[in-house]
């Protein structure tokens, strides 16, 4: 995952805030059923909250877009670290039976902009 504790060059580290920028930003304008984490929205507004706590969106950047190549539930604990490293960067949200797609967007987004945050921090620290 870009934003472990790994170093990376800032260049990664801008293209993922870009990519992740987008995503923010297509969220933000577009119906969820448009968006890029439809599959998201799905599994965190209809799994039963009384077996899965969290549902997880798996992103790559791909040609400076993010992908979404999966979207999983979990019921407890967290992610095994060779599933974590295999992708670029997670959105994890809390399953929430029946939320609403405005509450849900302004939770994708805050998660989105921290990681941007801390992805254009990092960048900065790259430079120095």
């Amino acid at each position: 995952m870009i934003l472990d504790d790994t170093d990376r060059p800032a260049e990664t580290y801008e293209t993922l805030a870009d990519a992740l920028e987008d995503l923010r930003d297509e969220v933000a304008t577009e119906p969820i059923p448009d968006s890029r984490l439809e599959g998201l929205f799905d599994e965190a507004t209809t799994s039963n909250p009384n077996i899965w706590n969290t549902v997880t969106a798996f992103i790559d950047i791909e040609d400076g877009d993010a992908v979404v190549t999966e979207e999983s539930k979990l019921a407890q604990g967290k992610w095994a670290p060779e599933i974590v490293d295999d992708c670029d960067a997670m959105l994890t949200v809390d399953v929430q039976y029946g939320q609403m797609p405005d509450e849900f967007k302004y939770v994708v987004a805050k998660q989105l902009d921290e990681k941007i945050e801390t992805a254009r921090a990092k960048a900065e620290r790259a430079r120095e």
